[in-house]
This record gives C-alpha cells, structure tokens and sequence, in this order.
C-alpha cells in the first residue's frame, strides 16, 4: 500500500501540537494539502499512554495515535482503521481504558525496533494524509513553576497530566531530560517546510514544551518556513485558567522570545481585547487574522472546514477583516 503522491502547489506545512488541539489542525491542514507533517509532544504521563510509557520503558503513543486518526484517507477503509486506531476497552481488567491504536503503536516499535519506522506503517495502513512523527526520540517528564494565588513561593508541578490541571499561574516550564534529542526527521520537517503551524492546544503542556526541545528551537529560529500561531477557542480549565488570548501570545514569547512569527490566527469570541492581542503580534513580527474558526454549536471545539479556510487565508496573505 503506497500513499498518494503530493499534489504540486500545495504547501508543505509542519503542524506542532499534542491532543486534541493537534487533531483539530490536521483535520483542517489536509484539506488543503497532502503535503502535512505533525510533529508531536511525548510527554504525555497519564491514562493508557503513561501505563504503556511506564510498564514498556517506550515513548507515549496516545498523541501520536491522535495525530495518525486525523490525517486518516477519507473513505471507507480510512475511517475504519481511524475509528479501531481511537476504540478504547471498557472492562474491568487490565485492559481498561487502554486504546486499541496505543497497543498496535506500541507492538510496531517492538517489531520493527524503530519508532519512526512503526509510525510509518501505521500511516500506511491508514492511508494517511501526511506524516507523523514525535518531537523527540526519549519519553519527556514536563515541569512547571507554579504561582497560586498571592503565594510568596512558587510550587514545582511534576508531570504533564499534573500541569494540564494546575490551578495557579505557570511562570516557567522545563522538560526533563533538559537536552532530549530530538528526532531528526521532525528537525528536517520543520526546516523544510513552507508553514509550521503552532498551535491550537493545551498551551503549555502541549504547544510550548515544543519549543523547549533545544534542537528542535533551533529549526524553528532558523527555518525559512513562515509561522502561523493558532490561538485556543476559550481558557482551559487549569493550566490557562484566567488567561486572555493576549496572555496565551506573551507566554509563547517568555519561552522563545527570538522566535519570529508571521500570523496570529484567531476567533473573535476568543478575544476579550483585539488592538491589545494585534499590539501584541506585532510586537513578535506578526499579523493577526481575525476568523470564525469555532463550531456553529457554540462549543469550544474548531470546524474543520472553517479552519481550513483561514489558514488558506493566511498561506495566502488574505488578511482583511471577514
């Protein structure tokens, strides 16, 4: 099974994320372009990835299963293998919560003995749109410097499932180890890219964590690619609880303040203050597009479609009020 070839003129975008945040660009990125690399978080510490990543001493494949399910062939067989890849055990056993995409994740690497090799084939099988790879070639342990309240003394919270919950304000992150390699093929696909897109997701746990992987920033200071930061829909509860849209773009500066960035992609209702979060972009080299991205239902969850459409804006430098 062999995939399509690329179509010519498309662009060649990397997307960086984790969860559903990621999902939700790739599922908008491929239908623009087959040209679609996600670089992945794998940090992930709880649920079915981090008994998988504990008991096989093995890189968390949740992310990097959610990443494959969205960049899945749109047709029967696509969907199929999608929905096995996302279908989790309920049961009252061992096998409990665990997600079937995990497990087959899991035994590729075994047999093939390569990460990448493993991720690979499972897109095969999918028919996938793209590439997916993780962000670095070691299981990550993520640490935030935490401020509650009026606290006098910040707190260190241990573990990305602890960060994504921490009710005080995140005034640092840092990975363990603190120099991970990164993996190769990730560096070259955001060196090679036309557009790495940053962004939407967890911000710090899944999106910034990215820019702490030193070689990895390196590409992303030194790549000719354009850089489009999507914004979240609404606060999370936890990590960004109480954070404006402009707070959300001053963090990804505090962690890589060299970083250029060329667009700021947001919804209107996101954004409490448009001249602030627009002063704020420029002040990174950016401009900021202003687009209805979130699902007519009203909930805090990107449409596809519409996402597609403005990011199509923004590789073509439509940038005019809609």
């Amino acid at each position: 099974m062999t995939a399509p070839a690329p179509s010519p003129g498309t662009p060649a975008v990397t997307a960086l994320g984790g969860g559903h945040g990621l999902y939700a660009s790739l599922s908008a990125l491929r239908l623009m372009s087959d040209r679609l690399t996600a670089v992945v978080t794998v940090a992930d510490d709880g649920g079915s990835s981090g008994r998988l990543r504990e008991e096989l001493d093995v890189l968390p494949p949740g992310d990097l299963r959610m990443a494959l399910a969205a960049l899945c062939d749109d047709s029967d067989w696509g969907r199929t293998w999608s929905d096995l890849l996302q279908h989790r055990f309920v049961s009252g056993g061992s096998l409990d919560k665990h997600a079937i995409g995990n497990l087959m994740i899991v035994a590729l690497w075994e047999l093939l003995g390569d990460t990448v090799t493993g991720l690979d084939w499972v897109g095969k099988l999918l028919g996938a749109r793209g590439r997916v790879l993780p962000m670095a070639s070691v299981p990550l342990v993520v640490e935030a410097d935490v401020r509650r309240d009026a606290a006098p003394v910040r707190e260190t919270v241990v573990g990305q499932s602890r960060v994504a919950l921490t009710d005080g304000r995140i005034e640092q992150l840092r990975l363990v180890p603190a120099d991970p390699p990164a993996c190769p093929e990730a560096v070259e696909a955001v060196r090679s890219a036309d557009w790495v897109v940053l962004g939407p997701g967890s911000w710090y746990s899944s999106v910034l964590v990215h820019l702490l992987v030193p070689e990895l920033a390196r590409a992303l200071h030194e790549t000719d690619a354009r850089v489009c930061v999507t914004l979240n829909l609404a606060a999370e509860r936890g990590e960004t609880q109480g954070l404006t849209a402009t707070d959300h773009l001053e963090a990804l500066h505090r962690h890589a303040p060299g970083l250029r960035v060329d667009a700021v992609l947001a919804d209107p209702s996101a954004v409490e203050d448009v001249d602030e979060l627009a002063a704020a972009a420029e002040a990174m080299g950016a401009r900021l597009l202003m687009r209805q991205v979130r699902r007519g239902d009203g909930s805090a969850r990107h449409d596809a479609l519409r996402l597609a459409a403005a990011y199509r804006d923004v590789f073509e430098g439509v940038y005019g009020d809609v």
